[in-house]
């Protein structure tokens, strides 16, 4: 609901979330609280009447929440298949992980409420367009995730195999006329229930019934809703009732038989308790079977409004169609109300990727992940997990989309199933990793493969006692040099296999001889150039003179080899406006000298010696010149700026010393003064969504691409810093820093006071990080599949090689493969990603991943084994470049097709059968829709009014070199709710899915996303919290204008201090704090980042997004 749209009582805001623990509540189980007029709308925090609040059983034991859940089918609890048969979805023995039910915290006797099930049934966003398309389309939309297909088991005398309850709980969702028991942890029934059976009726808590099936529907009828009318309504829970072995009564025309629990694939299933042990809210008096008539397929009553987000109807009363209440059983608080209007489905049935990482967390995080088998599919990016490395590369350095690949390109063609890997080649390790090996085979360098000279790997094979070895790329037979024979074992293995990194480890280094250096001559160290812009605004707002004295102490922490005393990296200082000012900072000077280039039509570098020096020599120059440079300009008129020529004056300097390097340019305005790569204002408003959009991606002239081009060839990389406060032509100016490896950084109307943190911490890390200089990137693969396109910050001037300037730890590179053969499943499929670079000491190096891939002749194997997460990071840089050259529009719809391409294939060729009304997922894809709904709802594929040109084309060029785990965060940002936090303990508290649906006013929330962390406060925010978190004593006291929380010595500052900062550190920017008040103006920012929601710039909900992908898979399978 919109927390603004309501004055009323109290809205049903702090009802427990499903994905954070169930606190408790006054009227918990649905009384009405004393007092309180029996209206529309429950007092705040309590139930709302005829809405039955999510309950922590006491104790209860309940079966595992299957990680598909059911679109209103409340559990699928049992399944009358034993762990292991079940038959729609992967055997249990074949599934990669089995994952124990439990995942989220909760509190002391309370079960968690399994997210993937029926919770509250909220409205979740403004309603769908059409009501009847809505129930149309999502005819028993199951989402399930069920695998490769199967006969239906022995013994089942009942109903086609539809009714075997997929793997990973299909989920049923409006329609099919699913009927459906909701477990005590779930909320009401939708507004809509039962156009049949009447609401008043105590909740099942898991009857053991899984689900029925009416007969199929009638052709041109809207499906039944498809919740039972068994859903609870509010009354109080009975506790200790037993529970029903089975539904006696006459079953519905299909009906899966109840019996243990569903055994899904990636779940461990507990049995169903005993009667004993259940107390929390409990089934009411125990079912006779379903009395009154079989529900009817009647299309649901026109005319009634879909429930506005959040905005819940008078309680309901007794159905049409229906009597009344079920006999026999006592009709608590539902009072006659106005007919509901149809269903829709319920958020908390669909999948949750809140549910899909804490499972993930809790099922690999304690195990190491040992790399020694091929094809294995790695935990999570949000999973703290240990790798050891036995052969293939660490996830951290490689991660695909699929780790199992079709064997012929015909079956990828049919899956549409991108293959690609995303390669972070200097990724940074944990502390409890080892850094790979430096080896060192002296003059004759590194053994390779005669033909396709691949590096020698774990995966080569020695023939003739170890003479030769056969290439396990191309098959070639290579003499093994005599400095390198060594015997074989029994098993055909080398003897010294162990002691050699290159025959026993995934990823380890070489160390390159003068044949692998430019020039024939090994390469000096780098330099870093420091680029100052002197203009007006540069000078006026303080920045000058920040980074002049960030740089006196940044300059001792510059990048160095293991550990070397200094750094071998030189510096040099130049600022410029209009025209160019070079300090000579030799370390013989009693002062610096300034030389003056106006003329930047033919830019040159004045000085050789005394330009780049070593700090340590010349210390007391430098900050004697870093002192008087923000003196120098304090006067300045000059508002005009020059770009083009710095770049060419930093590419003079380290052409003349001989060596690569990186440029660090502070820049602040349009280049509009008269120089090479002027530039005009060409921002318009007016061109979005037409076909002229992508000219605003663009760059609007040839002269930075050819200046990269330059760069390039110099290992010159460009790193910047803009501080705009206007449009600057991102997508024009950022060319160089893209094609260059380098970063750019943006700070949007820059303050003093409020952006020095973010700036200067960006510079430290910016400054201080790992770099390898000059570098070319070129991934060789076994015979069958290639590279054949490339997605990153780098330059390519041939088909195979990606050169880069400068290659950061942060950067990935994205490969996409494709089939020129058939591939074979016995002998897999490799990858060999080799980086040729120069360390920061100036040691030429080779850094070698490689990884090994199972092969499939079954669609059903390659669907097990990918990474949606991985899949979302290539689907979001593939279409991030689309816009380049295509509308908007075609790049969305190319994505949309795409996955229903991708989904649509599944559930033909995996999937049992069953009927098109249902939605079924493969397990391991079934974030899919969410996360893609998420790209395409995101700044560059569908902006809001306030976002600028600006915004898009950095935002753009950004997420094209992000890695798996920052887009993860980026396009579903984490939000934790604060209020939750354990003060004595480390851990995090658990996160909450990203709609405004799960936000209650008396909480505070943190959101981040890899560049912002917004702490969002509730206006019914307890006073003592308020003063314990931002030292004021009311919420109307916060400032929004904070930019960091206030240092105060209490338990709960310190712990929501030390979340931020821990967040901080995981990321490769310092994210910006703004505090968001709930209702304040600030909120409709802090609203776009609640991605499951409809956003308002148009874009769809989850809910509505998955219905729409349900109608695309649907009518490409018709």
């Amino acid at each position: 609901m919109s927390v603004n749209q309501q004055t009323h009582t109290g809205p049903p805001y702090g009802q427990p979330q499903p994905g954070y623990q169930g606190y408790q509540q006054p009227a918990y189980g649905g009384q009405p609280l004393p007092g309180v007029p029996h209206s529309q709308y429950g007092a705040y925090n309590g139930p709302i009447p005829g809405y039955q609040q999510p309950v922590p059983p006491q104790g209860s034991v309940r079966a595992p929440a299957t990680s598909g859940t059911s679109l209103s089918s409340g559990h699928l609890g049992y399944s009358p298949f034993g762990q292991g048969d079940v038959q729609n979805g992967i055997p249990a023995s074949t599934a990669p992980m089995q994952r124990p039910p439990a995942s989220q915290p909760f509190l002391p006797g309370s079960a968690p409420v399994p997210v993937s099930q029926t919770s509250m049934f909220q409205q979740y966003g403004p309603p769908p367009a059409s009501v009847q398309q809505l129930s149309n389309h999502m005819a028993g939309m199951t989402i399930g995730s069920t695998s490769t297909s199967a006969p239906p088991p022995a013994g089942l005398g009942y109903g086609p195999p539809t009714s075997v309850p997929p793997v990973s709980g299909s989920f049923s969702a409006t329609g099919s006329g699913l009927y459906t028991p909701y477990t005590a942890s779930q909320g009401p029934p939708p507004p809509s229930v039962s156009q049949g059976l009447p609401l008043a009726q105590p909740p099942f808590s898991g009857q053991p019934v899984s689900t029925q099936r009416l007969p199929t529907q009638v052709p041109g009828f809207a499906p039944p809703p498809s919740s039972t009318g068994i859903g609870p309504s509010s009354y109080p829970p009975t506790t200790g009732a037993p529970r029903p072995p089975t539904m006696p009564g006459p079953p519905l025309p299909v009906q899966t038989a109840a019996g243990p629990p569903t055994s899904q694939p990636h779940h461990v299933s507990s049995p169903p308790p005993p009667p004993s042990t259940l107390s929390g809210p409990h089934p009411g008096p125990p079912m006779s079977g379903l009395r009154g008539p079989p529900p009817p397929t009647h299309p649901p009553q026109p005319g009634y409004q879909m429930q506005q987000n959040g905005s819940f109807e008078q309680v309901r009363g007794p159905q049409p169609n229906y009597g009344g209440a079920y006999p026999g059983t006592p009709n608590y608080g539902s009072q006659p109300g106005p007919p509901p209007p149809p269903k829709r489905l319920d958020p908390d049935s669909i999948p949750s990727p809140i549910q899909v990482i804490e499972d993930d967390r809790s099922n690999r995080g304690s195990e190491p992940f040992v790399t020694g088998v091929r094809g294995q599919v790695p935990p999570l990016v949000t999973t703290n997990f240990l790798v050891k490395d036995q052969g293939n590369a660490s996830p951290r350095y490689i991660r695909c989309t699929s780790y199992n690949i079709p064997c012929t390109s015909d079956m990828a063609k049919q899956s549409q199933v991108p293959l690609a890997a995303v390669i972070k080649p200097l990724a940074t390790l944990p502390p409890d990793e080892t850094l790979p090996y430096l080896v060192d085979h002296g003059e004759s360098g590194p053994v390779r493969c005669n033909r396709c000279k691949a590096y020698m790997c774990p995966f080569m094979q020695f023939i003739e006692g170890g003479r030769r070895f056969q290439c396990c790329f191309c098959s070639c037979v290579t003499e093994v040099p005599s400095h390198y024979f060594q015997h074989l074992d029994h098993t055909g293995k080398r003897v010294d296999f162990y002691d050699r990194p290159e025959l026993s480890l995934g990823s380890y280094e070489f160390l390159a001889t003068v044949d692998y250096c430019k020039n024939n001559k090994f390469p000096s160290p780098p330099a870093f150039i420091f680029m100052i812009d002197v203009s007006y605004n540069a000078v006026k707002s303080g920045l000058v003179r920040l980074i002049c004295e960030e740089l006196k102490s940044l300059l001792d922490y510059l990048p160095r080899e293991g550990n070397v005393e200094e750094s071998a990296i030189r510096v040099g200082f130049v600022t410029y406006n209009k025209v160019l000012h070079f300090y000579n900072v030799k370390s013989s000077l009693a002062q610096p000298q300034m030389m003056v280039v106006s003329d930047v039509a033919d830019m040159f570098v004045p000085l050789l010696d005394g330009f780049l020096v070593n700090v340590n020599e010349s210390r007391t120059v430098i900050i004697s010149l870093l002192d008087q440079i923000p003196e120098m300009f304090a006067d300045t008129r000059e508002t005009e700026t020059v770009f083009g020529p710095v770049i060419q004056a930093g590419l003079e300097a380290l052409k003349a010393a001989e060596c690569a390097g990186k440029l660090f340019i502070f820049h602040t305005s349009l280049p509009i003064a008269e120089a090479p790569g002027k530039l005009k204002n060409r921002d318009d408003k007016k061109l979005i969504n037409t076909d002229k959009e992508k000219t605003l991606f663009q760059p609007q002239t040839s002269f930075y691409n050819n200046l990269a081009k330059d760069c390039v060839a110099q290992g010159c990389c460009v790193d910047l810093f803009l501080f705009p406060n206007q449009y600057l032509d991102v997508a024009t100016l950022g060319i160089v820093t893209y094609q260059t490896g380098g970063s750019i950084y943006k700070y949007a109307y820059f303050q003093l006071e409020t952006d020095q943190d973010r700036f200067l911490n960006d510079l430290r890390r910016d400054v201080q990080k790992e770099v390898g200089f000059d570098a070319v990137m070129r991934v060789r693969t076994s015979t069958g599949i290639r590279a054949t396109d490339f997605f990153g910050a780098f330059y390519m001037s041939n088909t195979t090689d990606v050169e880069m300037a400068g290659l950061d730890c942060d950067k990935t590179i994205t490969v996409e493969f494709k089939h020129d053969d058939k591939l074979s499943e016995d002998s897999g499929a490799l990858l060999q990603c080799a980086l040729l670079y120069t360390s920061c000491a100036g040691q030429r190096r080779l850094r070698i991943h490689n990884l090994s891939l199972n092969c499939c002749t079954q669609l059903a194997d390659l669907y097990r084994n990918c990474e949606t997460d991985t899949l979302i990071n290539y689907l979001a840089k593939y279409a991030y470049r689309g816009v380049l050259n295509s509308p908007v529009k075609t790049v969305r719809d190319a994505l949309i097709n795409q996955c229903a391409q991708i989904l649509a294939c599944y559930r033909k060729n995996c999937a049992s059968p069953s009927s098109a009304g249902q939605l079924i997922l493969p397990e391991c894809m079934k974030l899919l829709p969410v996360y893609l709904n998420c790209v395409l709802k995101s700044d560059v594929l569908q902006p809001g009014p306030e976002v600028t040109t600006d915004d898009r084309a950095y935002i753009r060029q950004l997420v094209t070199s992000m890695d798996v785990a920052e887009t993860n965060v980026f396009f579903y940002p984490r939000l934790l709710p604060l209020t939750k936090a354990d003060v004595d303990s480390d851990s995090l508290p658990a996160a909450i899915r990203n709609s405004e649906e799960r936000l209650s006013k008396g909480d505070i929330y943190l959101l981040e996303n890899g560049l912002n962390i917004f702490v969002w406060v509730g206006v019914n925010v307890q006073q003592g919290l308020i003063q314990n978190l931002f030292g004021v004593s009311s919420f109307s006291q916060i400032s929004s204008a904070l930019n960091t929380l206030p240092v105060l010595e209490n338990p709960f500052s310190k712990k929501v201090r030390s979340i931020i900062d821990m967040l901080q550190v995981q990321r490769s920017r310092y994210m910006k704090l703004i505090i968001v008040k709930q209702e304040d103006k600030l909120e409709m920012l802090f609203k776009q980042f609640l991605v499951e929601d409809k956003s308002l710039t148009g874009g769809a909900s989850y809910v509505d997004f998955l219905c729409h992908m349900h109608k695309e898979i649907r009518q490409l399978l018709s």
